[in-house]
């Protein structure tokens, strides 16, 4: 299984957001891994299994999924990982004009 693992779920539809396009980046921004969600919103596959410890960043393609007139045409959710061999998943909450996100697990 992937160490960091994401899904995308549209608040305002009431259901899981596929097709979103994400990237899986170091802080610098040197690229891991990337991949699209599922018909669940999800990545199950997303980079290795294991990583070194410190701050990385998944980055959604938002402006795709919602159109041409997105408020947020990008989220860049930026994460710290302690243990690179403990499971990440990283979920977004997402709708027009705001989104969320947490420590899933």
């Amino acid at each position: 299984m992937s160490l960091v693992t994401t899904h995308v779920l549209d608040t305002a539809k009431g259901r899981p957001a596929a097709g979103i396009a994400v990237r899986f980046e170091t802080a610098a921004g040197k690229p891991i891994a990337e991949g699209r969600t599922d018909d669940d919103g999800r990545i199950r596959e997303l980079g290795p299994e294991t990583l070194d410890p410190g701050v990385y960043r998944l980055v959604f393609d938002t402006g795709a999924y919602l159109g041409p007139d997105a408020f947020f045409p990008e989220v860049a959710l930026t994460f710290r990982i302690t243990d690179g061999a403990s499971h990440h998943h990283v979920p977004l909450l997402l709708s027009p004009f705001a989104y969320s996100t947490y420590r899933g697990s």
